[in-house]
């Protein structure tokens, strides 16, 4: 991929009006046109586009249209989010948290989640507060764990929605509510996240914040757990045992249905 090695040495780089040039790339690289993208990205990542500086990095680090490269990755990364793409930091921020082509740092990582969090970047936000959350790797902050992940839910991330209704059943850093955690799982779960599909399922069989029924929780577990969850096995077998033959094949057919459509 001799092309690809001067691309990014800058020797093909040419100008070119970086908005225009930056919307044929992104529909390029929607239609999985790599080699067109990463070669409109290139000329203006080299003429100092921050936002194409983040495209090619995250290119290099999940090998999308090259090979992987950490090297390169952790280059063009660093340059975006220096310069304050909220793309290029939460994705600099998972190099330095996973220790892909730099040394493993939890505190640069979360640097760089929060300067992406600050920018509105809901992924980033989700991140930091589970980071806050855990306390493993930053010193915990259940208060500001809880308002990143409001800011992520607000903006669609299930697993955020997940982790308030974990906040709320468990009353860390908010006064316990079941009802309120049941509806951020609720949430989540239609957002087809399996781990709030898992709890959805417990709440419903246990009746905390919801109604105590056996056959909507062990939908919704049965769901989780097609859905790769964990959280879902210790509850499945007691919500069988209380459930006759023919409302076990109901539950059983009804989750098959609603999994295919």
């Amino acid at each position: 991929m001799r092309w690809v090695r001067n691309l990014f040495a800058g020797a093909n780089a040419k100008r070119l009006d970086p908005a225009e040039a930056m919307t044929i790339a992104d529909k390029a690289f929607a239609d999985g046109d790599y080699a067109r993208a990463l070669e409109l990205w290139a000329a203006l990542a080299h003429g100092g586009v921050a936002r194409a500086q983040a495209s090619i990095g995250a290119c290099f680090a999940e090998a999308i249209g090259v090979g992987r490269d950490d090297e390169l990755a952790f280059k063009w990364l660093t340059l975006a989010a220096e310069a304050g793409n909220p793309v290029g930091q939460r994705n600099l921020a998972a190099l330095y948290f996973k220790g892909q082509g730099v040394a493993t740092d939890f505190a640069r990582a979360a640097e760089f989640y929060r300067r992406a969090a600050e920018a509105g970047d809901a992924i980033a936000q989700d991140m930091l507060s589970w980071m806050l959350l855990e306390g493993e790797v930053v010193p915990s902050d259940s208060a500001a764990a809880h308002r990143w992940a409001l800011a992520a839910a607000d903006q669609g991330v299930a697993s955020a929605m997940t982790r308030l209704g974990m906040l709320y059943h468990n009353a860390i850093g908010v006064e316990r509510d079941p009802a309120r955690a049941a509806e951020w799982w609720a949430r989540a779960a239609a957002a087809d996240d399996a781990d709030g599909q898992a709890m959805l399922g417990a709440a419903h069989c246990l009746g905390a914040g919801v109604a105590h029924d056996h056959m909507i929780g062990l939908g919704w577990l049965l769901r989780a757990k097609r859905g790769g969850s964990a959280l879902a096995d210790p509850f499945i077998p007691s919500a069988e045992r209380v459930l006759t033959a023919d409302q076990l094949a109901e539950v059983q057919r009804r989750t098959a249905r609603e999994t295919a459509a």
